[in-house]
């Protein structure tokens, strides 16, 4: 067992000059705006894992976060506020924390470019050793979070009263006299108090797997151990493993068994069976399936693709702060289609935010550095540049030249093979390209045969969102006499994503042309599922739909793209900012083929001859149901939700399979009174799933409340597709889509086809 230091000092940190550095501490000026700018101490505390830092008027308050809780480091000017103060403190003192979830970032100046280089530098160590450590580390760190948060007298030992509190704040509720013998158990030392190492111990009394150890006991021959064909047994019968299954079983034991004596009988205990369940290989999500493995060669039609609505939104739409960091989180979660309003800013700078709202705004350009920054970190495939025009003719020039001087040839201003194409380019083929989307003078064509339409004929009314509100009769008279000339320059920026305004599906199918995009809202997308669902999938197999959030939506909340993807559209933008199903559905769908933004539609909605019709999916071709049967067995160490002292969750979990109309379901477990720390199931749950290709699988556990709404307490979403069968963990996520370990359900699973 290695405690935080020793850990640290075993990954070979304990000798690096910044952590040292930061260890002895640093003042440095927390900067929220402008005028507030403050200084605070900062330390790195001896665990190697929290920063303490205390303003230096405020007494004896302080704050401390986890370098757990940080998801990136950026050096310079990198966010608005450190931009706002970039004459009077130069881009190396400067550099920004950025959290994991929806916390806002800290802006830190140091007093000098050495101080920051330090931190920096020794934050990423930091957080890179905490990635590369095996669950069981990352478990031992977050008992040991526990026993500090508990220590209250920082003497590095706990009575029995103190163990107490602490199992009430891990959210176990425990009979005091078993809790009494597990103490005395534990304490070795006969002191009456657990230190570091005897509280570890008895934390994994308290945690004895029942549920695993039954398993385990089914297929070991003396209770003991798993012989490697014992454990190919059970990878054989449980998981249906299918892949050769000795050097596949070998590889186990030498991963995951801890006992160096057990590996040399190829054998696993059960602490190595245990480890390999609760690893990557032992979760729900298939591995097999977490880089990118799809076909990538096929045109831009046939993928759906991550997307964004008001990227630059931090909050709701009517108030909500706009700000380059909604673009930079999006990019950083794999998003592939950002969405830009653009309207005319003073000093001829066109600007970017909500029009005739509330909302602040920022600089377009701004934006498009960002892209510039941003587009390519955590995916290498296209991303499209959705822009909403309300701008004069001379910001569209403007904007051209942002985009042409920023981007350079990351922009895309021509057809890839310099002659007229017959359908959409691939993503394959688009690596690295950023594409605009919007209003186009002419089309693709007329660049080849040498006519081009006048300029001044191209007209751009307001885009989407406000074609919508005119639809809804509000203030028609002052849209309708808004309509705009579009400028070459714009135009010109715009090739494969042409925006045109929808009529109907006959007269797309006789006159639209493949790179032509039309944009819905959810309702009107809605209308044309119901009543002509064949055909609006038929239209998504040769261009591309965008569908966007209705503006009644005030509050920025999300429908359900599953909807929207069940009719093959392509481009089903949503907020990213609001936590809820409609963004764990994404993440879910999206976490799959490398999450690179693009996942490849089912081939009946790839084929132009198919006709597959959500509502009625047992007339496609190839139609084969199946029963999805899940038995839930266990929860482990689920999070509190309610702060007060003494409450403990009530768990239950629902599982809700969201796919074709037929497909929707809901079944709940029972609640398990006063048990967040390892409650116990076996209860089974069954589902019969009539487009499994389409099917996505949602967990959710909730703390049972019979007088109010149950709380929400962690979810895991995945496509079916992407489903391990067998015994297998499920790493919850909080609301706003961020891990929290060792949060887990244990579960096992079977899908059968329907005979």
């Amino acid at each position: 067992r290695l405690a935080p230091r020793e850990l640290f000092d075993h990954l070979s940190v304990q000798g690096d000059d910044n952590l040292q550095s930061m260890l002895v501490g640093s003042v440095m000026r927390k900067v929220k705006s402008r005028t507030w700018k403050k200084q605070r101490y900062f330390k790195l505390q001896d665990d190697y894992m929290t920063i303490w830092y205390k303003s230096k008027k405020a007494g004896n308050t302080h704050s401390t976060f986890s370098v757990s809780d940080l998801e990136a480091i950026r050096d310079g000017h990198q966010s608005e506020v450190l931009l706002s103060i970039a004459d009077e403190f130069p881009a190396d003192r400067c550099f920004t924390l950025v959290f994991r979830g929806r916390r806002g970032n800290l802006d830190l100046v140091a007093e000098s470019a050495d101080e920051a280089q330090s931190w920096i530098n020794g934050m990423r160590t930091l957080i890179e050793n905490l990635e590369n450590m095996g669950e069981r580390e990352k478990l031992d760190q977050w008992i040991g979070d526990w026993f500090r948060k508990a220590d209250k007298n920082n003497d590095g030992r706990m009575n029995f009263k103190e163990v107490q509190d602490l199992l009430k704040m891990m959210n176990v509720d425990m009979n005091e006299h078993h809790a009494h013998r597990l103490f005395t158990m534990a304490d070795k030392s006969q002191s009456g108090m657990l230190e570091d190492d005897e509280f570890v111990l008895f934390y994994k009394m308290l945690t004895q797997r029942e549920d695993v150890l039954r398993v385990f006991q089914a297929y070991s021959v003396d209770g003991q151990k798993l012989l490697q064909s014992d454990l190919e047994d059970f990878l054989r019968e449980e998981q249906l493993d299918e892949i050769d299954m000795q050097p596949h079983a070998k590889q186990l034991i030498e991963r995951y068994e801890p006992s160096d004596t057990a590996k040399l009988l190829n054998a696993m205990t059960f602490d190595g069976f245990l480890m390999y369940l609760g690893s990557a290989e032992g979760s729900i999500f298939n591995p097999q399936w977490r880089g990118v493995f799809q076909d990538m060669s096929q045109p831009l039609c046939h993928y759906f693709i991550s997307s964004s609505h008001n990227t630059y939104l931090m909050e709701d739409q009517l108030r909500g702060q706009s700000s380059v960091e909604g673009y930079i989180r999006a990019l950083s979660r794999g998003c592939r289609c950002v969405e830009v309003d653009c309207w005319d800013g003073a000093n001829g700078e066109p600007i970017v935010y909500h029009g005739h709202t509330f909302t602040s705004k920022i600089l377009f350009k701004d934006v498009v550095n960002a892209l510039e920054n941003y587009a390519f970190k955590v995916s290498e495939y296209p991303v499209i540049l959705s822009i909403e025009n309300h701008c004069s003719v001379e910001q569209q020039k403007v904007m051209a030249q942002h985009l042409n001087h920023i981007l350079g040839d990351k922009l895309l201003k021509s057809t890839l093979e310099g002659k007229a194409p017959v359908e959409l380019p691939s993503p394959e083929d688009l690596k690295g390209k950023i594409l605009l989307k919007a209003k186009k003078i002419g089309g693709l064509e007329e660049n080849f045969n040498g006519t081009v339409e006048d300029p001044q004929s191209g007209e751009v009314s307001d885009e989407d969102e406000v074609a919508e509100i005119n639809e809804d009769n509000l203030h028609r008279e002052s849209i309708c006499r808004r309509i705009k000339r579009l400028s070459k320059e714009l135009s010109d920026c715009v090739v494969y994503c042409k925006s045109v305004q929808f009529s109907n599906f006959k007269h797309s199918r006789i006159h639209s042309k493949f790179y032509e995009v039309a944009s819905f809202t959810e309702s009107k997308a809605r209308k044309h599922l119901r009543e002509a669902g064949t055909e609006f999938v038929h239209h998504n197999s040769r261009q591309l739909t965008r569908v966007y959030p209705s503006g009644f939506r005030t509050d920025s909340s999300n429908f359900n793209p599953q909807e929207m993807w069940n009719a093959g559209c392509q481009i089903v933008a949503l907020n990213f900012q609001t936590a809820g199903e409609g963004m764990d559905l994404n993440d879910g769908l999206f976490g799959q083929n490398g999450s690179c933004g693009y996942v490849l539609k089912p081939s009946f909605m790839r084929e132009v001859g198919s006709r597959f019709d959500p509502e009625t999916p047992q007339q496609r071709d190839c139609y084969q149901p199946v029963i999805l049967t899940i038995q839930v067995i266990s929860g482990q160490q689920l999070p509190k939700v309610n702060v007060k002292e003494d409450s403990i969750v009530d768990p239950l979990v629902r599982v809700e399979i969201h796919g074709v109309p037929m497909d929707q379901a809901k079944q709940e477990t029972r609640y398990i009174e006063n048990n967040g720390f390892n409650p116990v199931w076996y209860d089974t749950l069954r589902f019969t799933i009539h487009t499994p290709e389409l099917a996505m699988v949602r967990f959710v556990v909730e703390d049972y409340d019979k007088t109010s709404k149950n709380d929400f307490v962690g979810q895991y979403t995945l496509p079916l597709s992407c489903v391990q069968q067998g015994y297998r963990h499920i790493h919850l996520f909080s609301k706003d889509g961020t891990r929290i370990p060792p949060s887990s359900l244990f579960v096992h699973v079977r899908i059968t086809e329907l005979e």
